[in-house]
Order: structure tokens, then sequence, then C-alpha cells
């Protein structure tokens, strides 16, 4: 079967190859791919940034935003053929340490988790898979066309999560929510927040193409000024850039008691210039708790399931404004301008030539 790998260390290795199907040791679930989506990181594994392949494999599939369709399933498992899934992508490291045997893997204490198409595991970048049932979540049959913006959902479910418990430290009352980053992760947030009430600012510095108004038809506010010049300072920021000065700007434009996550992984090698003591009495003076977030367990899954549900199927099948056959992986991965969320079509191809 054919698979979109990388040579984990070799810059551009990205390539189509054939593979076996998966043996049965890798779960009992056996899963038809329909469809990966594309993100940073899948860039930065091909940059050869990052990535390692499983132990004893030269190669990595990659992929771990997912979609699939259930193809076999024992009776005992919950599951049945044409149920539609998403792979989790992270699982417990094997000793495991006490966050990971708690359920909490994206809060692993040691490091030795694996991930499918990032770090030990092959990714979903592949025709078939197979998965345990418990390492899978079964979506509703509406979410086909969206499904597979269940992953980078669980980012922010699990972000806002966080930001919840955090507030219940006192007397916690938001109202204003900015996020920064107005790619998919950024729109997905700011849907979360718009379906907790709160008045929702969107920070980007495109004027044109589809983000403003994706932004404008949550209800929410689109910016493309800083947040600075904006003179808005919110009780609840998501940075999801990863940008060092936008970054800067969400440590510093925040109202008393106000809560900002991390969700945007910066490049390293940059010298910026700040003022830490500032930065310090600023967050000290206000209450502030600025935290960092990454990965998502069962729980933050079930969770953006049910806010994928909640949402406008049109506004969602709009997030995703390119969807590329598998033969044609390399055009995915050259950034158009009016992208937002570009995903592979696993099915593309096999359903074209059924057709001809």
């Amino acid at each position: 079967m054919r698979a979109l790998t990388v040579t984990p260390g070799e810059k551009n290795s990205l390539c189509l190859r054939d593979i076996p199907e998966p043996e049965a040791d890798e779960g009992s679930v056996l899963v038809e791919s329909l469809a990966v989506g594309l993100c940073g990181t899948d860039s930065e594994i091909v940059a050869a940034e990052y990535g390692l392949g499983p132990s004893g494999q030269d190669f990595l599939v990659l992929g771990h935003e997912n979609l699939g369709r259930v193809q076999e399933a024992p009776a005992d498992s919950g599951l049945a053929e044409g149920d539609l899934v998403v792979g989790m992508v992270r699982r417990p490291d094997p000793e495991p340490c006490k966050a990971c045997a708690a359920g909490e893997w994206d809060m692993c204490l040691n490091g030795g988790y694996i991930e499918h198409g990032i770090k030990g595991l092959d990714g979903f970048a592949r025709e078939r898979w197979r998965g345990q049932p418990q390492a899978m979540l079964q979506l509703d049959s509406g979410l086909t066309d969206v499904g597979v913006l269940l992953e980078p959902t669980t980012i922010v479910a699990k972000a806002w999560e966080q930001i919840g418990r955090i507030g219940q430290r006192a007397f916690f009352d938001p109202h204003v929510a900015v996020v920064t980053g107005a790619g998919p992760v950024g729109l997905l947030a700011a849907l979360l927040g718009v379906q907790r009430g709160l008045e929702v600012h969107v920070f980007d510095i495109v004027k044109d193409g589809p983000k403003p108004g994706l932004v404008r038809e949550l209800g929410a506010i689109y910016h493309h000024e800083s947040l600075p010049d904006s003179g808005i300072n919110p009780d609840v920021l998501v940075e999801c850039t990863g940008v060092t000065p936008v970054i800067l700007d969400a440590l510093s434009c925040r109202a008393q008691d106000a809560i900002t996550c991390l969700t945007g992984v910066s490049s390293t090698g940059k010298q910026t210039g700040v003022d830490i003591g500032a930065l310090n009495r600023e967050a000290v003076l206000s209450n502030g708790v600025v935290f960092g977030s990454v990965n998502a367990n069962r729980r933050h899954y079930d969770a953006a399931a049910q806010a994928l549900a909640d949402a406008d199927g049109d506004w969602l099948r709009r997030l995703i404004t390119r969807r590329v056959p598998l033969a044609s992986f390399a055009e995915a991965f050259e950034r158009q301008p009016e992208d937002v969320k570009v995903v592979l079509d696993m099915k593309a191809d096999a359903d074209r030539k059924q057709k001809s």
C-alpha cells in the first residue's frame, strides 16, 4: 500500500513509497484512511527539524491529523465496519510515568511517550492502519466532511479546559477573550471561545482572503492591527502563532487576573530585547497566569468532538480550503495565499479510478 514518508534527519526526503500492510500486532481494528490534515509540525519534520521513526525502521510515515473508516473490528471493541474514527496521536510511555498511568499522557513526566507521525510511531498518511479501540475515537457520521479537524480541535479543547481550571483558583468571571493567529488552531480556539459565550477578538496580519470572513461569521471580531494598538485588555488570551513579538504582546496586554495560554511553538536562536522586570512586575501586580499547553488526552478528544458537533457545519467545511489527492502530495506543501487548512484526500485517487 502507499504511504507518505520521510527519512528522519534528512531534509526534503518526503516521498510516496510502498509499504507492507499493517501488522496485526499494531492493533485489532483495521482502518481505511480518508483524510490527513497538514500543519506546521509536518513541514518542520520534512525540513528535518525533528521527527523520529519507529525503532529499527529508516523511515517515518507522516501524518498525525487524521480521519478514517473502520474496515475490521472485534465484536467486543465497541466499533463496527463503516464507523468513522480518528486515531489519537500520542500514546503513553511504556514505563508508564504516573501521569501516563492516570490517562494524562499529554502531561507525560519523562518524555517516553510516542506519537503517530512524529516520534517513534508511524503516522496516518497511509492507505490503511491499525490501532487498538481505546486509541481511537468514534465520530458521528455527520462529521464525515470535517472530522479531520478533530485533532487540532483537541489542542484548543485542552487549552480552554485548563483555562477554566486555573480560573477556579479564585473569583473568575471572564468576558473578553483574545486569540492571536487566525490559522486553523486560532480559528478553532475562537470557535470554542464563542461557544463559551465570550466576546472574542482574533488578531492576524492578513487583511484579505478567507480569514477575516471566517472570524466574522463566528460572531467574533477580526483585527489586523497589533494587540497593543487595539487597546483591548482581555480576561483570557490564547496565543496560537509562536511569533516572538506577538507572544510579548500577549504577555503584556492583559486585564487584571487574566490567564494567558501559549499554544504556538516558537523557532529558536533569535534574540529579542525584553524587560523581564517589567513583565514580572505586571504579572505579579495583576495576579496574572501564563501557561503552556501541548497535545491532548482522551478527555480532550471527547470535548473536541462535541465542539465540532455543536458548530456550524458549513463554517467548518470552509476552514478546509484545499483537498489534495495523496498522489499530488507535493502540491499540498506549496503554500497558497488562500490557504487555511490543507488536507490530503487519501481516497481521491482510488475513487477516480473506480469512476473511470
